[in-house]
């Protein structure tokens, strides 16, 4: 058999698209082709738009040009964030129609001639399983080392993102259009629901490095988690892969309360078998021993939780508030109780930076090795045209993370 010149140059290309930067080969993508295609892509895509409160609907799209710099992902699945949720009721960000979701994952099925390398620089193909951060389109000198330069807050993320004329902008979807500017990174190496958990997971990996800042939060910590949903199970997961095993969580719902021990809590007070913030601190108090907390971690989003919290610190002892996602409302403290006779050190935490993805990638991997059962708080699986009645089940509180999985 011969081998022309341009045959050489094909293969080479492939052995180094399997190459891990280090001289080993890594797995090689299941489908190969090179950039151009390998894939059998459909002429449309279908979307599932938000275009009135409550009310999802189906659209289908022609499937867009990929770029010389974009990516083309058949969507996996996409967990559904309480930001989703608050869209789909209030629609406070005033995005309706738009295609949400952006807790997403997929398989790369084309990309762009100008496409090698994910935003860490690590090789990225066809076959390769990826997730997105940020969309940092007005300030590209952002870069993966800016640690806590900038939140997401600055930048846009898709499924928060408005439509235009190529769609695909959000990970509700069955096909999703990373456009050239994005971040995109290769996570091959993880199984789908590690995947799935990765965003929710860097809104924790986030607010546990603004805890470290405080120079408060140890090893030997005595830490309270308020809000036993997905975002507060996650957060004692985080530290208990850190090395700090005396957490006590606090919620209303006593099932996710008995769930939090298997993410690593020590103790736990449900607050409906309390009357009054006095008797619910005592309670805190003697899960600690007699003791209140050293850090304190809120994650409800509520104004009530957030007023309550400092009674659960001790004094010079630290909070992080990252339970807003959105306005929730006004909460009333008393500073000079709260805060300053206490000497509470307090930090606030909103989503997430760029670098924290990598540092996400590493503690889902901990978290496997340590044998924290993450997979478990995805209760509920739904197909993509059924996303209305996930959307309802998340609302009603039936689960923890709720998935909405694609594909055709």
């Amino acid at each position: 058999m011969s081998v022309n010149a341009n045959d050489i140059e094909a293969i080479v290309r492939q052995v180094l698209s399997t190459m891990d930067g280090k001289g080993t080969a890594s797995p090689a993508p299941y489908v190969s082709g090179g950039n151009g295609g390998g894939y059998d892509i459909p002429k449309t895509a279908h979307c599932a738009f938000l275009t009135d409160l409550k009310h999802f609907e189906i659209k289908e799209f022609p499937m867009p040009e990929v770029g010389d710099d974009d990516i083309l992902v058949k969507v996996e699945g996409t967990g559904i964030c309480g930001t989703d949720a608050a869209e789909y009721k209030f629609d406070p960000f005033k995005y309706i129609p738009i295609n949400l979701g952006h807790e997403g994952t997929g398989t790369v099925v084309k990309v762009g001639k100008n496409v090698s390398r994910d935003s860490a620089g690590k090789p990225l193909g066809l076959g390769d399983k990826v997730v997105t951060c940020m969309i940092f389109k007005d300030d590209p000198s952002i870069t993966m080392f800016d640690l806590n330069k900038q939140n997401v807050g600055e930048a846009d993320v898709y499924g928060l993102i408005p439509d235009d004329e190529r769609h695909l902008t959000g990970w509700f979807s069955d096909y999703i259009l990373i456009r050239g500017g994005s971040t995109v990174f290769n996570v091959s190496d993880m199984d789908l629901d590690s995947r799935i958990l990765i965003e929710p997971s860097a809104v924790l990996i986030h607010a546990v490095e603004r805890a470290k800042s405080t120079g408060i939060l140890r090893f030997n910590s005595k830490v309270v988690v308020q809000g036993c949903g997905p975002i507060g199970l996650i957060c004692v997961a985080v530290l208990r892969t850190m090395g700090i095993t005396n957490i006590v969580t606090v919620d209303g719902n006593d099932q996710r309360l008995e769930f939090s021990h298997e993410m690593g809590a020590t103790g736990h007070v449900n607050f409906m078998n309390h009357k009054g913030i006095e008797a619910l601190t005592e309670a805190v108090k003697k899960e600690f021993g007699g003791d209140l907390a050293d850090f304190a971690f809120q994650c409800t989003g509520s104004p009530a939780g957030h007023s309550n919290i400092y009674k659960f610190i001790r004094n010079g002892g630290g909070l992080c508030e990252l339970g807003f996602f959105i306005n929730g409302g006004d909460a009333t403290i008393n500073p000079h109780f709260d805060i300053c006779s206490k000497e509470i050190t307090t930090v606030g935490s909103w989503v997430y930076t760029l670098r924290d993805y990598a540092t996400t990638f590493e503690f889902l991997k901990a978290a496997k090795r340590d044998g924290i059962p993450m997979s478990k708080l995805i209760t509920h699986r739904f197909d993509l045209k059924d996303i209305n009645e996930a959307f309802e089940t998340n609302i009603a509180q039936k689960g923890l993370k709720i998935a909405v999985m694609s594909g055709r």
